[in-house]
Parts: structure tokens; sequence; C-alpha cells
């Protein structure tokens, strides 16, 4: 099982850095939503434009990511001396110009496009998130062959510096400049250095100067235009073009509640409830970190390994940790919800602490499906991954206007759910068709039962008690370790030697 502690350590080594640098808002949470920074309303325009961020992104980086991945691993590239330096630069080149392009035009349309999201009040906050979106996809390729490369430490290195760029300027400009002159304070350096019209745009200018800080740091590994093959980028395109789609559609999953938000709600509490469901939504962080840092491992991971003999046997085992570390997570947060709520200081945002553990068991089920989604990618059947998205993409948005306008964000919440449960379930039946892993669906199951009676047990039970204090923690944490001791003796076999 040398194979899954290794998978193992890699996925911590890029949970360090991409976990971090790609959920960076869940660390300044508590900062965007303190009191004398960001209102409901104000964080509701933070939160509303960065969903639009995710879904340009997909487009821009055309699923080049994943086609780097699998194009590296074939035998024509593998076998010829220059063909990983030809497929660098070409990928790296197909992704550069679209996305000047996209940055000339985005900027110079910038005014006209706040308009037509309904944010014409922040047009220079739309500007810089057209840079931060430009840039952020000319660096995937190079980010990429660095995971290919097995270089993950070099990875963490540069995601740790744009990362610690991002909170430095956060602390300066929104927790000493923003907080200290709301509450009437000001001083020299203040004055100098704070423009109190740019509000909210502050936290788009600071991750525009973290994001270019990531770009100049990677240039000098920069490969030459000579490498580029016209005729390899549209076959890489040909493989990704599919891929696109499904990322596209993943995200309208994963984003559209909080677009939608906008227009189906009244608009004069619209921008308050997004900003309250969209802290709320980082409560479910964990998970959905712990996601993030898995696949950025156990995509090279699944490729490299696809041909060995235990191959589907492993990665059945693969799925019951990873659910199983999941539901951890899930417990960590629901039993001990009434100290995470503090993440997000203000009060004023906690009556949207309900919609926590139906977003966590919704990012589990999307885990399973990212998980699963390895026999549509080692059969070249991502066609097959574009189908099950947009399924998921058409139940997402049929929910949303149906449950919005009733149950306002929760119906976001249950829409999310719903959308990824149908994907993972459909992913199954589909998958054991054509690619049969023997996943341990009983096994996966009690596992996600097991946490949620668990949680809900001790809540019923500790509602009616008169144990307060260090008693219930303790009896909480008692209940969390039972859980994780359960699942390591199931489990230890997998990841001991």
């Amino acid at each position: 099982m040398s194979a899954l502690r290794k998978l193992a350590g890699q996925t911590a080594i890029y949970g360090l850095s991409s976990i971090v640098a790609r959920f960076l808002n869940f660390l300044l949470v508590p900062l965007y939503t303190s009191k004398f920074v960001f209102e409901p309303a104000e964080y509701g325009v933070v939160t509303a434009l960065y969903s639009w961020t995710a879904l340009l992104n997909v487009v821009l980086t055309f699923g080049l990511e994943t086609t780097f991945f699998r194009f590296a691993n074939k035998d024509h590239v593998k076998q010829n001396p220059d063909g990983g330096r030809v497929l660098y630069a070409t990928a790296t080149w197909g992704l550069f110009f679209p996305a000047l392009l996209f940055m000339l035009l985005g900027g110079l349309f910038s005014a006209n496009i706040a308009e037509g999201l309904q944010f014409g009040a922040h047009a220079t906050s739309v500007l810089m998130l057209v840079g931060i979106i430009g840039i952020d996809a000319i660096t995937t390729i190079p980010m990429a062959r660095l995971r290919q490369q097995g270089r993950p430490w070099k990875f963490a290195a540069i995601n740790l510096l744009s990362v610690a760029v991002n909170i430095g300027l956060s602390l300066f400009f929104l927790l000493y400049c923003m907080k200290r002159y709301n509450m009437g304070e000001s001083n020299a350096l203040i004055d100098a250095a704070y423009d109190p019209s740019l509000g909210v745009g502050y936290v788009f200018v600071i991750n525009l100067v973290s994001t270019s800080v990531k770009l100049l740091v990677l240039l000098p590994s920069w490969p030459a235009f000579r490498g580029f093959e016209k005729d390899l980028l549209h076959a890489m395109l040909a493989f990704g073009a599919p891929l696109m789609i499904a990322g596209l559609a993943g995200m309208v999953n994963e984003t559209a509640d909080r677009v939608i938000l906008k227009y189906l709600l009244p608009a004069d509490i619209a921008d308050a409830e997004i900003g309250i469901y969209g802290a709320c939504y980082k409560l479910a962080v964990l998970i959905t970190l712990f996601i993030q840092a898995f696949r950025m491992g156990a995509e090279p991971f699944f490729f490299s390994h696809a041909k060995e003999k235990d191959s589907r046997e492993t990665f059945a085992r693969i799925m019951n940790i990873f659910v199983a570390v999941c539901m951890s997570a899930f417990l960590v947060v629901m039993l001990f919800i009434d100290l995470f709520k503090w993440f997000i200081p203000n009060p004023a945002f906690h009556e949207g602490l309900r919609v926590v553990p139906i977003l966590m068991l919704a990012n589990v089920f999307l885990g399973i499906y990212y998980n699963q989604s390895v026999w549509y990618k080692l059969t070249d059947r991502p066609r097959v991954g574009s189908t099950i998205s947009i399924i998921g993409a058409a139940i997402t948005i049929v929910l949303l206007f149906v449950l919005i306008p009733v149950l306002g964000y929760m119906g976001a919440a249950w829409a999310t759910f719903i959308c990824y449960f149908s994907m993972a379930a459909i992913s199954y039946a589909w998958g054991q068709k054509h690619y049969p892993i023997p996943y341990n669906v009983s096994r996966v199951l009690l596992y996600m039962a097991g946490a949620v009676v668990l949680w809900w047990g001790a809540s019923a039970v500790l509602a009616v008690t008169s144990l307060g204090g260090l008693s219930e923690y303790g009896v909480r944490a008692a209940l969390l370790l039972l859980y994780i001791g359960a699942v390591w003796i199931r489990e230890r076999n997998a990841l001991l030697p």
C-alpha cells in the first residue's frame, strides 16, 4: 500500500498550499465579516463577483490542465526526447493568447460589464477581476507542470508566497486602514495609503497583486515559443473541449446559486442575503479544501497507476478513506459549530448557519463524484463527464428557480445537495458498466450515515441535558474520537505497509 501512502503525502503537501491559495477567502472570512469592515450587503458584492470568476476561469483554461496530464503520459510524448518540452510550450502558449485577449477586451469594457451585472457602482472591482482571471489562466500550465514533475514542495512554495502577499496586504488595508477609518480614527499613514472610495474594491486589488506575484515567480521557467506546435494544440483542444464543458457545467453547479440569488431575491435584500449565504458557505469549506488538495494529488496518481494489476482495488480503497476523512471533517465542524460560527465575527451573518450541514454533505457527494471520474478519464471518454455535469447543471438551474423564491438561500443549499447527489449516483451507475471499480458502497454509506446520526443524536441529547462548558465539549470530542477510531480500525490496513 506504499502507493496510497505516497498519495496521502502528496495530498498533504498540495493541501498545504493549494487549499490555502485557492480558498484564501476562508482564512479571510473573519476579517471580511468583522464589524467596521464589511456589512452583509458589501460582502455580498465580493461573493457574487467571485462567483463569476470561477465560471470564466474554466472557460479560459479550456480543460487543458487535465489534458496536459493525459498527454504527458501518452507513449508518443514520453518516448520523444523533446516531447515534454513541446507539450509544455504548446499548452502554455495555447492559454496565454486567449487570456491576453480576454484581459484587453475586459479592461476596455469593464464599466459596461459592471452595469450588465447590476454592479455599476463597482466598475473598478470588475476591472481588477478581469486581470485576476486572466493571470490565473496564464499560470495554470506552469503550475500544473510542477505537479506533473512530482515537485509538490516548489508548487507549495509558490502558492504560499502568493498567499503571504495576499494576507499581508489584507491585514494592512482592511484590518489596519479600513477598520480604523470606519471607526473614526486616522493618521498620516492611513491618509497616504488608504482611499475609502475604493471600498470592497480593495479585496480585488489585493488579489490582483498576489496573483501577479505568482506570475513573476514562474517567469524563469516560461517555455520558449519555438516549442509551440499547432497540430498538437488542436489535438489537445479536441480532448479538452468536453472537459471544459464538464468543468463549466460543474462551476454552474458550484457557483450559480450565488449568481442567481442576485436576480431572484428582492433587490433591497439581495446583496445582504448573498453575503450571509456566502459567508456561511465558507464554513463548509473544510471538506471543499480537502477535496481540492486530494484532486491535485490524485489526478496524476490515477493516470500513472492505472496500468497496475490491482489498480481498481486501490481506487476503491481510496474512496473509503476519502469519504471517512470528509465525514470526520463534517463532524469537526458540526459538533463544534457554536465555536466555528465565530469565524464570522459579526452576528448579523449567523442566521445563515442552518445551510452549513446541507452544504457540507453536498460537497461530500461532489468529492465522491470526482473520485469516480477516474473511469471516464482513463477510458478516454471525457464526453461522459460533460454529459453528467450538464445534467447536474440542468438540475441546479431548475431547482434554483423553483426553490429560491420559496425558501430563499435555503433553497440554494438544497439545490446544491440534490445536484451533487444526483451526479454521484449517475456516475456510479454508468461507470460500473464500462470500467467497473469494486467500490464498497455499503461502507461508504455507513461512514456517511454514521457521522450524520452521531451529530444529530449528540445535538438532540445535549440540548436536553444540563451539561455545559468543558464537560459538553468533552463529550463532543469523545464522540469525534470514537468515529475516527472506528474508521481507523477499518481502514488501517490500506495505509500501513
